[in-house]
This record gives structure tokens, sequence and C-alpha cells, in this order.
């Protein structure tokens, strides 16, 4: 099995489509009510749902890169506010936080081989 995408909701397509691609991603569906994105690197797509009783809840979305300064720092010159700069967490990625114009949290990381093969990796297989 393998993830296809994830939809985040929205209060506001227009905006929301326009701040995902000022982050570097490609829109490849666009409806008033729903949008899709393919992203930069490999073949994940995530998409946008228009939501009328929008509640901004748990929702994050990590989207990996591995040069993450560099990425951060070239969407701060764009514009982009940061919740959290490029830190080292104790589970060993290194992650940049921000959020979307709907409030969703949106994470910006590099993991490597951490990120498949943690030291505390388990095999649990039913």
């Amino acid at each position: 099995m393998n993830l296809n995408q994830i939809t985040l909701p929205v209060k506001d397509m227009v905006v929301s489509t326009k701040f995902y691609r000022d982050l570097g991603f490609t829109q490849i569906v666009d409806t008033p009510h729903y949008a899709r994105f393919e992203c930069p690197d490999g073949d994940s797509t995530f998409s946008l749902s228009l939501d009328s009783e929008f509640s901004s809840g748990g929702t994050v979305i990590y989207f990996e890169h591995q040069k993450l300064d560099e990425l951060v720092n070239g969407l701060k010159v764009k514009g982009f506010v940061f919740d959290q700069e490029p830190t080292d967490q104790s589970y060993l990625w290194r992650e940049a936080i921000l959020h979307d114009p709907s409030g969703n949290k949106i994470k910006l990381y590099w993991a490597g081989n951490n990120r498949l093969n943690p030291p505390w990796r388990v095999e649990i297989r039913n």
C-alpha cells in the first residue's frame, strides 16, 4: 500500500492555492471547491478542499527537503513567516514550522535515513 495524497480543509480557496503555489508546488487541479498539487520532488500529491464550516483542527502536513535551511531562507526572502526556524529535534529530524492561510500547520523537515529507519525502529507486522 502507498499513500496517495492528503486533503487539507481550507476556508479561502483563492488565497490558499496562491500560498501553496508560492511555496513551490505545481497546481494540477483547479476548481472553486477543490485543488490538487504535485510536489516538486517525487510523485506525491496533496489537495485542498473548501470547507464552509472550517475549523482548524490538529492537521499537520510534512514536506521533506534535503536542503531545509536553504529552502527556509529562500521562502523567508519571498515573505513567508515561520513559527519555528529549522531546529534539530530529539527524534532526529530537523524541522521548521509555518501555517497556511487557513491555519493548517506545515512542517518542512529533513530526516534522512531516520525517517524510515530511526535507531528505535521496530518491526511489527500482522
